[in-house]
């Protein structure tokens, strides 16, 4: 078999290398070449553009950059905001709202595709914003945040309130003014910025703030002055609503005028239509609980006074119909009359029976007999005494035996109670020795002296050797 050879002249001709000829005006770009060139006619003919659209996509990385894209109803663009311009928003983007995008177009090689690099975002007219409130009213109420049942009573008369709100508009000074002409209160304020970059962020964190205080305040009033929907909108961020939600401390909302309806009125345990309006819901008027409290001091003197009497004419009323002192004691006072008549001649009595008993007694009431029972009584006790004496546990001692104790002192009767307790005392007639008791293998720590005599003649001591 042969195998077919080829050369440069066949290669070229069967079109598999690229013909590159001399003086050629279209020579071969690499990517990056095209990539670039491409960034640039676009970035110079799209320096600036405002693109209207709708947000789909939205995400915000670790880094803080966020990537979103923008479509209508035939198109879409992707779109980049980059860190620092995404901390300057007014407004925090979600799916679904209409915007108008600032920005300049720009490629980005790695995937070859084309952006728009976003340096200002605002909501696309007052309709796009009212549409955007509304999605995110709906959307927090089906979490429950705005449920009736949440909703808290405020305290009677707060000892000290806290208000979240700018510390140099009139609103704080309508507030103060107010509590100071109904009812003096200890006000601690938490000054925020109430419009405008990072004005949520920090009126959020002022209502946390307070919850987080010891001791903290009694009630807290977020407030802020009119304005337009835009100035407001600070107080319809997720971040407000949900740290009024979830205040434990029961809140007032009072931004606006009374026509203006922000988010946090709906989290807020009570709504108030202007700060000053949230100053009375706040605190009672203090010369209104003075006169109610003379009011009811006045009703409970009048009860007092209406019950005493009352009493006494019921008292009236029973003594009337009660018999008469003489009549209720004549009983009683006639039998202790016919007693003390009755007394004398009873006593009388008694004596003359006395003596007729002792006249029939007095003949067997002889000192003879007497003296003889007292002499058998004083024999009985002589015995009884002799038994008593020689029925005494030191009586064997005085014939020479021994009573063993313990050292706390009980008697011991058995050979087993002396061996357990060791340590022992021995009574004698004449006195108390220590022993001890050993198993004969050791050494005896001490003997006692050998009595000399015997107590009892003929009877042998307990310690006399044999």
């Amino acid at each position: 078999m042969t195998v077919p050879t080829f050369g440069p002249d066949d290669l070229d001709a069967s079109g598999l290398l690229a013909d590159e000829k001399s003086g050629d005006n279209a020579p071969p770009l690499t990517v990056s070449e095209v990539s670039g060139a491409l960034k640039r006619t676009v970035e110079a003919a799209f320096g600036f553009v405002r693109v209207r659209g709708e947000i789909s996509g939205w995400k915000r990385h670790a880094s803080g950059h966020c990537y979103f894209t923008l479509k209508d109803e035939a198109a879409c663009i992707d779109a980049v905001i980059w860190k620092g311009q995404a901390a300057g928003l007014a407004f925090r983007p979600e799916d679904g709202a209409e915007v108008i995008a600032s920005g300049k177009l720009t490629t980005y090689p790695g995937r070859s595709k084309y952006q728009i690099v976003v340096s200002r975002m605002e909501l696309a007219g007052e309709g796009a914003l009212m549409a955007l409130l509304d999605k995110r009213r709906r959307a927090l109420a089906a979490e429950g945040l705005f449920d009736e049942s949440n909703k808290r009573r405020l305290p009677f008369l707060p000892k000290v309130i806290g208000v979240v709100t700018s510390p140099t508009g009139a609103v704080i000074r309508d507030i103060l003014h107010r509590l100071e002409d109904r009812c003096p209160t200890h006000v601690i304020v938490w000054p925020v910025p109430v419009q405008g970059e990072g004005a949520a962020e920090k009126v959020a964190a002022a209502i946390r703030g307070f919850a987080s205080m010891t001791p903290r305040p009694d009630l807290l009033i977020v407030a802020r002055g009119g304005g337009s929907i835009e100035d407001l909108w600070a107080f319809n961020e997720e971040e407000v609503v949900r740290a009024a939600a979830a205040s434990p401390i029961p809140l007032i909302s009072a931004v606006g005028h009374e026509t203006d309806t922000t988010l946090i009125d709906f989290a807020s345990d009570r709504r108030a239509p202007t700060p000053t309006a949230a100053a009375e819901m706040a605190v009672p008027v203090r010369a209104e609980l003075a006169a109610m409290l003379g009011e009811l001091d006045h009703r409970m003197s009048a009860c007092v006074t209406r019950a005493g009497a009352r009493a006494a004419e019921r008292l009236d009323l029973l003594s009337s119909r009660w018999p008469e002192a003489a009549n209720l004691f004549a009983p009683f006072a006639q039998r202790i009359d016919d007693a003390g008549e009755r007394l004398p001649r009873a006593l009388v009595q008694r004596t003359a029976h006395a003596r007729a008993d002792l006249a029939e007694v007095a003949p067997r009431l002889q000192a003879r007999l007497l003296a003889e029972r007292i002499s058998r009584a004083q024999e009985r006790l002589g015995s009884l005494w002799r038994l008593a004496e020689l029925a005494h546990p030191e009586r064997p001692l005085q014939r020479g035996f021994v009573r063993v104790t313990d050292r706390a002192g009980k008697t011991l009767v058995h050979a087993a109670d002396a061996r357990a307790a060791v340590a022992i005392d021995l009574h004698f007639a004449d006195g108390r020795v220590a022993a001890h008791i050993g198993d004969g293998s050791g050494p005896v720590p001490f003997r006692p002296a050998k009595r000399k005599g015997n107590a009892v003649p003929g009877q042998p001591g307990l310690f006399d050797e044999e």
